[in-house]
């Protein structure tokens, strides 16, 4: 039965109430309108950024993570600094052990790059798309936090599948005998069925709560890496989304990751220390306690041999 005309009908635009659709069908259009800017073009540039920039910084990510371990075990190499590091794993394995530990790094940078340029594409536009949505259609630029939530959730997300790739990578990287058969992992697959094996499920997830507050490192520099670009093209007088030139891109890019890395860098001693296959902690706690402890008593150790020193002088 037909209803009967509603001659004295009102134009809700014309009272000033909302007039957001609520029907499957807008929500629908929201949600395709969203997917419609995830490309694979977002994962293919992570991965391949990711997979060349490991390649040329190996060493120096292997130095991180012999220094971050270094708790005066008498196993351990004693190294002076960065130069002395790579020049000794030099002279002990040749290039072979400058790059111990890159297949599993490889395949960690390409996926965590390449899943985490999708899924802050897919989060920032998600973000957009509900506050367009709730601002009846009207979509404008993210605020900083925004950014920060839209970075922080890709991290979690794309640490939850990587993790155990992380792992095998500290336990390849800190292997320090030259002698390939008294090495306890031949590889990554047989670091990661070894790990499985003898630890369980939880013995590929070590680090992973350290981890997590590591995702903030991405956050917070895909969040400085926007705010200086937008800001940038505001004193340039130019719409936020303009493209900059390479030596622009790179600046903002150099700037946000010193940013971060400033600011995030204790959680990543923290999460290597938990994964070393030569020392246990009982969790982050313990790490930071026993860390702090040791670094005590070595400053404690150097002020005495500097005070000896001078009284020689």
């Amino acid at each position: 039965m037909s209803s009967a005309p509603n001659h004295g009908a009102v134009n809700v635009a014309d009272t000033g109430l909302s007039t957001k659709p609520v029907s499957a069908v807008s929500i629908a259009g929201h949600a395709k309108q969203v997917f419609s800017h995830v490309r694979i073009e977002n994962l293919v540039a992570g991965l391949s950024g990711g997979v060349v920039s490991t390649l040329v910084l190996h060493p120096l990510d292997l130095v991180k993570i012999r220094f971050a371990v270094s708790d005066g075990l008498d196993f351990r190499p004693k190294y002076s600094g960065i130069l002395h590091c790579m020049k000794s794993v030099w002279l002990q394995e040749g290039l072979k052990g400058l790059y111990q530990g890159v297949t599993p790094n490889v395949w960690g940078a390409g996926a965590s790059w390449g899943l985490y340029f999708l899924l802050y594409v897919f989060f920032s536009y998600s973000y957009n798309a509900i506050k367009g949505y709730a601002k009846e259609g009207r979509q404008t630029d993210l605020s900083a936090t925004e950014h920060l939530v839209s970075a922080a959730g890709a991290g979690m997300l794309t640490l939850t599948l990587t993790n155990p790739i992380w792992v095998t990578k500290t336990r390849l990287v800190l292997q320090y005998n030259a002698d390939p058969t008294s090495k306890q992992y031949k590889g990554m697959i047989d670091a990661l069925v070894k790990i499985y094996r003898y630890e369980g499920v939880s013995g590929l997830y070590k680090g992973y709560v350290p981890g997590l507050f590591g995702t903030s490192h991405g956050a917070l520099q895909f969040m400085a890496y926007e705010e200086l670009k937008r800001d940038y093209n505001k004193y340039k007088k130019v719409p936020s989304d303009a493209k900059l030139n390479a030596l622009e891109y790179i600046t903002m890019a150099a700037l946000s990751k010193i940013f971060a890395v400033a600011t995030t860098y204790p959680y990543q001693v923290v999460r290597a220390r938990l994964q070393d296959q030569h020392n246990k902690y009982n969790g982050v706690m313990d790490v930071i306690r026993r860390t702090w402890r040791e670094k005590s008593i070595r400053l404690k150790l150097n002020s005495r041999r500097s005070g000896r020193a001078n009284v020689l002088m």
